[in-house]
């Protein structure tokens, strides 16, 4: 009975996310509501950090996906947005209060082979002298939205860029 309440808080959370999310793309929507009708993994969760000055996002090197935003797998009776709290603090050492809206929804495979995945991307700005503390064997480093990075997942830059481009419009800073 706990698990199945449990199981309910991520979906309505995921459900609700996914509602918020700027973008939704791979009918992200239609795929959760599939998947509610089941257990709640998977899911994935990753957090866009941009510096304060809306230039530069902060991306760990995986092993074999290249340059990505810091994020995985949502533990379970973890919602997607504690979840991305968590990974960004495990992979950078930044702790930061993520925005209200989600960037997208999204539904991928994390690796050749895996099942898909609801993927979440949420959003935080902080400043960009924060000290970063890098999972072993992971580092991580500020990019420059100019420029252009090795990804796993190649849409995911121009996505970014796009948010960024975004933000700065609705915060006056274009």
């Amino acid at each position: 009975m706990i698990r199945e309440a449990l199981e309910h808080r991520v979906i309505e959370a995921a459900a609700t996310d996914v509602r918020l999310a700027r973008t939704e793309f791979d009918g992200a929507g239609k795929w959760l509501t599939a998947v509610g009708q089941g257990p709640s993994e998977p899911l994935a969760a990753e957090v866009w950090v941009f510096d304060a000055d809306l230039a530069r996002v902060l991306l760990v090197h995986h092993r074999w996906r290249g340059w990505v935003p810091p994020g995985g797998r949502v533990e379970p009776g973890e919602t997607p947005r504690e979840g991305a709290r968590r990974e960004l603090f495990e992979e950078t050492g930044v702790k930061a209060e993520l925005l209200p809206e989600p960037a997208v929804a999204t539904v991928r495979s994390y690796g050749p082979g895996w099942a898909a995945t609801l993927g979440l991307s949420f959003v935080a700005v902080v400043d960009g002298a924060t000290p970063l503390v890098a999972e072993s064997g992971q580092p991580a480093a500020w990019k420059s939205l100019n420029e252009d990075w090795a990804s796993y997942f190649p849409e995911d830059a121009s996505r970014i860029r796009q948010h960024a481009r975004w933000l700065r419009e609705v915060s006056g800073r274009s």
